[in-house]
């Protein structure tokens, strides 16, 4: 009998398009599915879609199409390569050869090492820090999570009204497409424009090299270097072995130069020709050619040769 009386109230609920907060049930002897979940809204599923409308009547021809448009024709092709370009004219001669100062002669050796310096006084001690505080423990764990609450009694069953009617049925298919229009006249195309002027051609091959211009020129003579000898000797010290060397190698580099060799002294031109032919001698030995070789009085005739023989250079003939 209770059961009957609560089915009969959710009927009359129903009935009158009215909401209700659902109630428990209260009879523990009530089968399942009066405990099924409620639908999201009480009204019932639409009805079927209706059938398809007839067929549309077919549509008229479509109008003549317009007349076609003249188009430009595409660019001629570019024009051959010009011609070869004439060889370049042979570049003038090369000017002649600067006159450059010789470097600087060899530094002499390193002095004696000097005196070790006194012993500089201890610093003053450094000041102390104190250190820094370490860093901050971790956070501990969290707590065990709570137990989970009770499921709550589940709501009555409430039946919604039936759905509404089906919607109309889809528009008939569309009628069949009119004919095509006529085609338009056709206009020839405007000639394409002139094709770009073909590319230069290669230039002509480089111009022989000038003829090198001459080495620089020595006008006077000009001092080289000197050979000392001892009180009343006419031989060549171990001493200065090297330097007939060192000239002959500058020689061979300038082959435009040549040498000459003074050792006038009016006090004993005897011993001043020795010393002079001592001198040759070594030129020749180490590598100058002795036609490029001269003997005589070129220097500065005021300067004194005492015990001395000057070489000298100069721009050969």
């Amino acid at each position: 009998m209770k059961r009957e009386l609560l089915l009969m109230a959710a009927v009359t609920l129903a009935a009158a398009g009215c909401a209700s907060t659902p109630q428990t049930a209260s009879d523990p002897m009530a089968p399942s599915d009066t405990y099924a979940v409620a639908p999201s809204s009480l009204v019932g599923p639409r009805g079927p879609v209706g059938p398809a409308g007839a067929m549309g009547d077919q549509g008229a021809t479509g109008a003549t199409g317009a007349a076609g448009s003249a188009i430009a024709g595409p660019r001629g092709e570019t024009g051959p390569a010009g011609p070869v370009g004439m060889q370049g004219a042979t570049g003038a001669r090369g000017p002649s050869g600067e006159l450059l100062v010789g470097p600087a002669g060899e530094a002499g050796p390193a002095g004696p090492k000097g005196a070790q310096g006194p012993i500089g006084e201890a610093g003053a001690q450094g000041s102390s820090l104190k250190g820094f505080a370490g860093p901050t423990g971790a956070a501990g764990p969290a707590g065990p999570q709570g137990p989970i609450g009770d499921t709550g009694v589940q709501g009555p069953t409430l039946v919604g009204p039936a759905g509404a009617a089906g919607s109309a049925g889809v528009a008939g298919a569309a009628g069949v497409t009119g004919a095509v229009g006529a085609q338009g006249s056709t206009t020839p195309g405007i000639a394409g424009a002139t094709g770009a002027a073909g590319t230069a051609g290669e230039t002509g091959a480089v111009g022989a090299t000038g003829v090198q211009g001459v080495a620089g020129v020595v006008g006077v003579w000009t001092s080289y270097k000197d050979f000392t000898f001892e009180f009343n000797q006419a031989d060549i010290s171990a001493a200065q072995a090297d330097q007939a060397t060192q000239i002959a190698a500058y020689m061979k580099k300038n082959p435009s130069l040549k040498c000459g060799i003074d050792g006038t002294d009016a006090r004993n031109q005897d011993l001043s020709d020795r010393r002079v032919k001592a001198v040759r001698e070594s030129l020749i030995k180490a590598g100058v050619p002795a036609e490029k070789i001269t003997a005589g009085a070129f220097g500065d005739q005021k300067v004194s040769r005492d015990r001395r023989v000057e070489v000298l250079i100069c721009t050969g003939d």
